[in-house]
């Protein structure tokens, strides 16, 4: 379990999120809505927040807007990672990575299970490093950005985590 160190300094992130649907709009989109109120309830800045077709060009060119853009530090998707055809999610943006997040939809997984049981073995979440920008890919589903958010993704954003975290490191991400 991490925990806080209290004299280390918060740095607050710029966060995208991008909610990955056919069917949502802004009135109905639960799962965003989460993950911008619990983002910014953190102390992170909402740099953007989108809803994007289940489209992978479309999405891809989304995601590469943000990754390429200096004022977004991370980019949370929501949707399109479950093994439906219109579930594109995985195909659309692994390739932009420079790195891989393995331990992400692991975690991830491990902590859906309470939830969920078994059918967590039905989500395809990932993550990886493009761009030195994060991005954090997760299913649909409120419930799951909720674990998400509060068992893997918050915690690494927080510069505060001990014994070590994501958000201390992204200075490096471009050192060669």
């Amino acid at each position: 379990m991490s925990k806080t160190k209290a004299d280390a300094e918060f740095g607050p992130l710029r966060i995208a999120v991008i909610t990955i649907s056919d069917s949502r709009t802004p009135e109905n989109d639960t799962s965003g809505d989460y993950l911008a109120d619990s983002l910014q309830a953190a102390g992170h800045q909402l740099a953007v927040r989108k809803i994007v077709s289940d489209d992978r060009y479309v999405l891809r060119a989304e995601v590469s807007t943000l990754i390429a853009d200096p004022g977004v530090d991370v980019v949370l998707t929501t949707g399109s990672t479950g093994l439906t055809g219109r579930d594109v999610a995985p195909e659309a943006l692994e390739p932009l990575f420079d790195k891989v997040i393995e331990g992400f939809g692991e975690v991830f997984r491990a902590a859906s299970v309470a939830d969920i049981g078994a059918a967590t073995i039905q989500s395809r979440a990932f993550a990886g490093l493009a761009n030195a920008t994060l991005v954090f890919c997760m299913p649909g589903s409120p419930g799951a950005c909720r674990t998400a958010w509060e068992e893997v993704i918050q915690p690494q954003l927080d510069s505060r985590t001990r014994p070590c975290n994501l958000a201390t490191l992204m200075p490096r991400f471009r050192e060669r």
